[in-house]
């Protein structure tokens, strides 16, 4: 199956391609669902294009709340309907005295995983109102934290599992952008999406100021594909959505979803 469609990704996709492909096929073996880490747009998206290909069985997930982005996937067979409960995702708040210290993404992930947290054993961490912080995780590992975890980095704090009716999230404003690019190239879309100089975007991306699905990209040659999301420091994220086809100039028409700080 992989071989068929590994010519439309990445080649250093291969290697998730045939972990998708592996639990594909044991939901097909197996005729049972299976549960996934934490997977982002992008691996989403190569698990549904696989899972799409097969007609007897189907994709559920959930990340938590309902405009997740880091989501688990459960791959079922056609005649299973799964509950809430069956993703095992729990929510985290972080409690902290807010009027004398800051938390931030960086540090609360960079905590969690310097003692041993595997990335993709958490989700979403979510800036509420007044800097309340939240985070997704599996059921396991939550359970986990509640139990050993009391600080994120130096600052003390207290972990509470929460429901998405007791968040408090600042919604994000994506702005829908038709545009048209040179080249699907990191630095082209980039530039584009945020009205900034090629040169600049390309100075940016080579100090290490651009990732790519949460991971660091300091090449500005680097092709972008659908579902890729883009953090850009100080001006934002945009999701590449849409591939729109050939300009009679051979630029490409595409859907850009954009976040400006």
């Amino acid at each position: 199956m992989v071989d068929n469609i590994a010519q439309h990704f990445r080649s250093n996709e291969t290697t998730f391609l045939n972990v998708a492909e592996g639990l594909v096929r044991q939901v097909l073996d197996e005729y049972r669902p299976v549960l996934t880490n934490f997977l982002n747009p992008r691996e989403i998206y190569i698990v549904t294009t696989l899972v799409n290909q097969q007609d007897d069985i189907k994709i559920f997930e959930s990340g938590g709340y309902s405009s997740a982005e880091n989501k688990r996937l459960l791959i079922a067979p056609s005649y299973y309907e799964p509950d809430a409960i069956d993703f095992e995702v729990m929510l985290i708040q972080v409690k902290y005295p807010e009027k004398f210290t800051m938390l931030h993404h960086s540090t609360i992930l960079g905590t969690l995983m310097h003692n041993g947290i595997a990335r993709h054993s958490i989700g979403d961490i979510i800036k509420g109102e007044s800097e309340t912080w939240y985070f997704s995780t599996t059921q396991e590992m939550g359970t986990f934290i509640l139990s050993h975890f009391d600080r994120i980095g130096k600052t003390k704090v207290r972990f509470q599992k929460v429901t998405e009716n007791d968040m408090t999230v600042i919604n994000d404003d994506w702005v829908i952008v038709n545009t048209t690019v040179s080249s699907l190239r990191l630095d082209s879309i980039v530039a584009n999406g945020y009205n900034i100089s090629r040169s600049h975007t390309k100075e940016m991306i080579e100090h290490d100021l651009v990732k790519v699905n949460w991971a660091t990209i300091n090449k500005p040659d680097y092709v972008l594909a659908v579902n890729d999301l883009i953090s850009v420091r100080h001006y934002g994220r945009l999701k590449l959505n849409e591939l729109n086809g050939l300009t009679k100039k051979d630029k490409w028409r595409l859907t850009l979803a954009v976040i400006k700080k």
